[in-house]
């Protein structure tokens, strides 16, 4: 690793422990060099996952659209930032762990509104009316109409 003081290429690790998260490895470490010290972070690399759109196309699969979509669903509602960010890791853990290199984004859509209606069932339907792609107030009233039979027989 790299000085960052006087770029001399050898350093020894003082100090090394994992994250908050987990995701990644805090390294402290002390420049033969100069002797002055720098932290640095190892994370795994991940393999791109490309997202399969409804139209054939392919892009990179980025958590960060699926995270803004999710805040747009939630807007106004009493659900915290932890919540979204909890519900964002689970749906980016799940993409990769059955991950072929490839993902539809028929199957993140779904993964996103299991989330959302274990949630807020208001985020939920607003999810769903972008996501169905509802052609007109039938379409959107079915989908009302199963999540209030679900509701009610959760309450049985």
């Amino acid at each position: 690793m790299k000085c960052q003081y006087c770029s001399c290429t050898d350093s020894k690790v003082i100090d090394s422990r994992p994250t908050e998260e987990g995701s990644s490895i805090r390294r402290r470490r002390e420049c033969i060099g100069c002797g002055r010290r720098f932290t640095t972070y190892e994370k795994i690399e991940m393999l791109p996952l490309m997202v399969v759109k409804r139209d054939g196309r392919r892009e990179a699969f980025d958590v960060q659209k699926i995270k803004a979509g999710i805040m747009r669903a939630c807007e106004k509602l009493p659900i915290s930032m932890p919540q979204i960010e909890a519900m964002t890791g689970r749906i980016e853990q799940a993409a990769y762990a059955g991950m072929d290199g490839e993902i539809t984004s028929q199957r993140i859509g779904d993964m996103v509104m299991h989330e959302l209606k274990s949630v807020n069932d208001v985020a939920y339907v607003r999810f769903a009316a972008v996501y169905r792609l509802f052609t007109d107030i039938g379409d959107f009233m079915q989908e009302l109409q199963k999540l209030v039979d679900e509701n009610a027989g959760n309450r049985s």
